[in-house]
């Protein structure tokens, strides 16, 4: 079973794992192709369909994205169209939909306001040279098969910055919502400067109505996955503005569109901005690659079929490359297109050309059909899909099983809302590696005794009745040993040796779940073998993965300690220390070394 058949497997199958890797010449970074040779006259039908479906949410979000991203509302459809055609060669998804993102918006922002001064086309030449210099991290990391960083974020730290990343979002569109304008000074400074406003009178109420009344229908209809929910709202809306002429009211409007197809541009940008784009543009690489990656599994999964993250990265990569080179913006995965091509009826990545396609065809044919759009109708787009964002159900099974990843997760939020998009990315990573160093810089270790009834040695912590054998101490440690936690080790070590009941023969290390040495904590390993040996006690070592033994061997240790040190169980172990040192056993009970 490969990628390229849609039929699901057996039950009691999964399909095999199939990479670009195993394919032959270009057809391993081209899946499109692939799908186009073994494409069947039955899915076109179906394809058409959703394509024409999904056109009709592709053109109003793509528009409020734009306008949430500082950019003129015509440059998201452009993001659009060339993005989807791009993924729908090298994408392996067949039926993930791509496109401008409210998850981007906040970090397209916040480079794109400060450096662009209110110019719309210096805001699309930033915006665009973000998009290339996020597709060429993309592309270069699935070339080089990176496509397991974004596991290294744990899933309390995504689920903060998004929900930062959600109320950044929502406080940006407020403004618009609202009718009226502020400086942008950061999210919390936004926050005041829109409640001083409202409070001194500032408010359009008529455009705060029809943001408001569309923003209901979105809710209302969101869950009902074959009804045009945003359409319906967004084209109610201007329909509305147009019968009742409400722009006499002040209330803004998208205007007209400009006619034609997006061309071939390269977004030139001065060398003050190359700093803040490359910051930029690699956060837009791990966050629409991190949204992209867990949507593309999610929908692999419910087909069972597999998909490679290498040529995700590959194929995401290039999609924001072709976009940025073509007057579009980042862009990502979208969590609310995709559902709505999937219940259309979508078979392949010809869905997605299609909707690129009516919606070239829309700029060709009617540029002025939404110019009575009010932007507070695509303020409340955005306003519907930051709420989207936002998880609680799971935070709240979290704080029930583990308060301090909970409290991780709001530390990553406050850091987005306090600091903004880019630097709240910066210190996710940053205590996402803090996060992995202190499980393993301070992992748990225990001493083993034998418990009546049970099979093996446990910690005598969780089994207080559990007894140790005169003379030896088994220490396990649950880690791998590296510079950070060799003091430690060695610390712990002694102290079991200084807290045992009796006189000291051997200290029995359980390495099973050591899975690593460097070199720094094998020279520990050497000075705690000597301290041990000046005090008559043997370091031995039992359970210990042959990769790890071979290392030991390069570094001289296996040699220092001797062959004869290292035992494949604890229980072995103990049965020569028992050969050597006979001890009686309590109550007549035999030691199941076992």
């Amino acid at each position: 079973m490969n990628q390229s058949d849609t039929t699901p497997p057996e039950p009691g199958r999964i399909a095999r794992k199939e990479t670009g890797a195993d394919q032959p010449g270009w057809s391993r970074w081209l899946p499109g192709l692939r799908v186009l040779r073994s494409y069947k006259a039955a899915w076109l039908q179906h394809d058409i369909v959703a394509g024409l479906v999904l056109t009709t949410m592709l053109v109003p979000v793509g528009i409020a994205y734009a306008v949430a991203s500082g950019v003129p509302g015509i440059y998201g459809l452009y993001a659009t169209i060339v993005p989807l055609l791009a993924y729908a060669l090298f994408g392996p998804s067949r039926i993930l939909v791509l496109g401008p993102d409210s998850s981007l918006a906040a970090v397209i922002l916040a480079v794109v306001l400060p450096l662009s001064g209110g110019d719309p086309q210096r805001a699309i030449a930033l915006a665009g040279m973000m998009a290339i210099v996020s597709g060429t991290v993309c592309i270069l990391a699935g070339v080089a098969r990176l496509g397991f960083v974004t596991e290294l974020l744990s899933k309390p730290i995504r689920y903060g910055y998004m929900n930062g990343i959600a109320l950044t979002v929502l406080i940006s569109q407020l403004p618009k919502f609202f009718g009226f304008s502020i400086e942008s000074d950061g999210p919390l400074r936004n926050l005041w400067a829109i409640a001083t406003a409202v409070m001194n009178g500032k408010t359009n109420w008529v455009t705060f109505a029809i943001g408001a009344a569309t923003l209901a229908v979105i809710l209302l209809l969101k869950d009902k996955k074959r009804v045009p929910g945003i359409l319906i709202a967004v084209a109610g809306a201007t329909v509305a503005v147009g019968l009742l002429d409400l722009a006499t009211y002040n209330v803004a409007i998208l205007g007209s569109l400009p006619q034609g197809l997006p061309a071939f541009a390269i977004p030139w940008i001065t060398t003050d901005d190359i700093v803040p784009v490359l910051i930029g543009g690699c956060a837009v690489a791990l966050v629409s690659f991190a949204d992209t990656s867990v949507l593309s599994r999610v929908y692999a999964a419910r087909t069972r079929s597999y998909v490679d993250p290498n040529q995700e990265m590959v194929g995401l990569g290039v999609a924001n490359l072709a976009g940025g080179l073509f007057q579009g913006f980042p862009i990502s995965s979208s969590s609310s297109r995709t559902p709505v091509a999937e219940a259309a009826g979508a078979r392949t990545q010809l869905a997605g050309v299609v909707g690129a396609l009516a919606v070239a065809v829309l700029l060709m044919v009617a540029p002025d059909l939404l110019h009575n759009l009010p932007t507070s109708a695509l303020a409340a787009v955005v306003v519907a899909s930051a709420i989207g964002l936002i998880e609680v159900t799971d935070l709240r099974r979290i704080y029930r099983i583990q308060q301090w990843e909970f409290w991780l997760s709001i530390v990553c939020t406050v850091g987005v809302a306090v600091f903004g998009a880019i630097e709240g990315i910066g210190l996710a990573i940053v205590i996402a590696v803090i996060e992995f160093l202190w499980d393993a810089w301070r992992p748990y270790s225990a001493i083993l005794g034998r418990a009546e009834g049970v099979q093996g040695f446990h910690d005598i912590k969780r089994y207080p009745g559990a007894r140790m054998l005169p003379g030896l101490v088994l220490f396990r440690w649950d880690a791998p040993l590296f510079f950070a936690n060799a003091e430690l080790f060695s610390d712990r070590v002694l102290d079991a040796v200084a807290a045992s009941p009796t006189p000291v023969r051997w200290l029995v290390v359980a390495a099973e779940p050591v899975t690593s040495v460097d070199v720094t904590s094998a020279d520990m390993l050497a000075e705690l073998h000597q301290t041990l040996y000046e005090a008559g006690i043997e370091l031995c070592v039992a359970e210990m993965k042959d990769p790890v033994k071979d290392k030991l061997k390069r570094f001289g240790l296996l040699e220092k300690f001797g062959e004869s040190a290292f035992f494949p169980t604890v229980g072995s172990a103990v049965s020569h220390y028992l050969q050597r040192y006979p001890v009686e056993h309590r109550e007549g009970n035999d030691l199941d070394l076992e």
